[in-house]
């Protein structure tokens, strides 16, 4: 059997698209340690590491690690994924937009180029907060060491414009993968962002074991707990409720095509990874808005109370996965419009009447299934989190970030095994191995 990797080697076009989007996560992970004029990041990284995480922790992994470097790219791709939610958001409530969205791939442009622009006046903002938190962090840093060395208007000036253009970039780099690489651009950017900070996560689990800090019988336990969670991460990511559908005999052409049966998948998750990072994006708000009202004191009451791992952060962030397993479900997916599709083929569902009562059947059977597909999310997500407080262990074993990382190695081995296919090669299961099934992207 020959090795997928020399396979992959003999399709040009498959190994550009490979080497190219290796090229723009280097070039992002390179502007990662490019900082801000004017700002100590050694200063702010240990600033960080004795802040025990919290928001501030998630914001930075989501950004790879740019926040504890203050760099170029410390906003993150945030910004484009707030924006998204925004745009899906007005789908369902303005209803030119919603025209917009039904218009195919021109109304789809449109979107994408409303997107970009929310995400500049997003970054904008959360530029300026950025630039007044770090004006505001000089009295926080003890020691007597500055984040800063100065400030004012044109230090504010100065860091909105590189934030911001920042972002813009990184969101350039993610759509250039998509168009010309492997892989969402988006989701890959977020992925390289974890994945880079794991080797730390790794020393520092090490260190707490030689420092008698972690037991081993602790630390083979946390393995096996991380084992597990991939393997359900796998088997849900893959699960699908099949719903049968028979096709009559009918005529295509001069021929008489013979009655057929078959099956339509709905997948568990259908919203793949996209609610955990909405609903993380959601609880990174009132971080945002403290830095406009340092002074207030129900935002730094509401602060405290959301912390990861704490009862309430918990709490909402379940609810806003469940939301938004149910939202992006209803967004990619009308089952009026596949009931329309089935009987304009001549397909119905045994024992259902074609038309509306197929909706009704299929929405019925979506619901259900993307209820115990948000419960799956939700376990991910929180679950790890209270052996992460109990066990000290560092941040990169969470749920989050597992789901994220899985998810997205999963779309991408199943785009690269499409293009094997395609041309008639062997995939990674090998000759009459099962085929890898990916998800939805993170950013449609």
């Amino acid at each position: 059997m020959a090795n997928p990797i020399e396979n992959i080697a003999k399709i040009p076009e498959l190994r550009n698209r490979i080497l190219f989007s290796l090229a723009m996560l280097a070039v992002y992970r390179i502007g990662v340690f490019v900082p801000v004029p004017g700002v100590d990041r050694q200063v702010m990284a240990d600033y960080l590491n004795s802040s025990g995480g919290g928001l501030l922790g998630l914001v930075n992994l989501f950004s790879g690690g740019a926040l504890e470097n203050i760099s170029i790219f410390a906003l993150g791709i945030m910004p484009y994924i707030s924006a998204s939610i925004i745009l899906q958001l007005m789908t369902l409530i303005i209803p030119a937009v919603e025209r917009l969205s039904k218009e195919g791939e021109t109304g789809r442009k449109k979107i994408n180029q409303y997107t970009r622009y929310g995400t500049v006046v997003l970054s904008i903002v959360q530029g300026l907060a950025m630039a007044v938190w770090l004006e505001n962090l000089n009295s926080q840093v003890s020691g007597g060491s500055a984040v800063l060395g100065g400030g004012g208007i044109a230090f504010k000036a100065m860091t909105v414009m590189t934030l911001t253009t920042g972002t813009v970039f990184i969101m350039w780099l993610g759509e250039q993968i998509t168009a010309k690489g492997i892989g969402n651009g988006i989701s890959l950017i977020i992925y390289a962002g974890i994945v880079a900070g794991l080797p730390a996560a790794l020393q520092q689990t090490w260190s707490l074991f030689t420092n008698n800090q972690l037991s081993l019988p602790i630390i083979l336990f946390i393995f096996a707990i991380v084992i597990a969670v991939v393997a359900v991460i796998v088997f849900f990511e893959r699960a699908q409720r099949r719903i049968p559908v028979q096709y009559a005999k009918r005529a295509v052409g001069d021929q008489i095509v013979a009655a057929q049966s078959s099956y339509l998948p709905l997948k568990v998750n259908t919203a793949g990874v996209i609610p955990p990072i909405f609903a993380s994006s959601i609880l990174m708000f009132p971080a945002t808005l403290a830095n406009f009202l340092p002074d207030s004191q129900f935002v730094a009451s509401m602060i405290n109370m959301i912390v990861p791992g704490r009862t309430l952060y918990n709490t909402v962030y379940v609810v806003l996965i469940v939301f938004f397993c149910y939202f992006y479900t209803a967004v990619t997916f009308n089952p009026v419009e596949v009931a329309d599709n089935l009987k304009k083929g001549g397909g119905f569902v045994p024992g259902v009447r074609a038309g509306k009562q197929t909706a009704e059947y299929i929405d019925r059977v979506l619901s259900r299934i993307t209820f115990a597909g948000a419960l799956y999310i939700s376990a991910v997500c929180v679950l790890p989190g209270f052996l992460q407080l109990e066990f000290n262990v560092p941040f990169y074993f969470g749920g989050t970030s597992l789901l994220i990382v899985v998810g997205v190695a999963m779309d991408t081995a199943q785009q690269v095994e499409s293009h094997l296919i395609t041309r008639n090669y062997e995939g990674f299961a090998g000759p009459g191995g099962p085929r890898i099934r990916g998800r939805r992207a993170v950013i449609a």
